[in-house]
């Protein structure tokens, strides 16, 4: 299965990235009234940037030093633009403009990976 991991390189950690991202963001949407919450979103660069070492390899392991930091998982706290008195940071609107960006940078990623299969495919045959 070595093959197939170089083949979608690091589009298939993308997709789980931005799959969790849009849970973030739902999740955001789903607790828009509860008391005190504080609305979160991924940081999609630090979420992949553990993934780069995966299919980094380096000849010396100093060069490669500023990627070896501790383990970033990602999430981040937003910052609201009105503050609200009950202390819940979601705002509807950003959160549902944020959740179809991340649809739309989802189903690009998918098709992508739809398209390297399909090529992988043709290859298989012979096509």
């Amino acid at each position: 299965m070595d093959v197939f991991s170089n083949a979608f390189g690091i589009h298939e950690r993308a997709l789980a990235v931005r799959g969790q991202r849009m849970e973030v963001l739902a999740r955001n949407i789903a607790n828009a009234d509860t008391p005190n919450y504080k609305a979160q979103d991924v940081d999609f660069k630090a979420m992949l940037k553990e993934a780069k070492t995966e299919y980094l390899t380096a000849t010396n392991e100093k060069h490669y030093a500023g990627l070896t930091e501790a383990p970033d998982n990602g999430m981040r706290f937003r910052t609201p633009f009105n503050s609200s008195f009950d202390g819940n940071t979601v705002e509807m609107n950003v959160e549902q403009a944020q959740y179809g960006k991340a649809a739309n940078e989802y189903q690009a990623t998918l098709q992508f990976l739809e398209n390297r299969i399909g090529g992988l495919r043709k290859a298989m045959r012979g096509e």
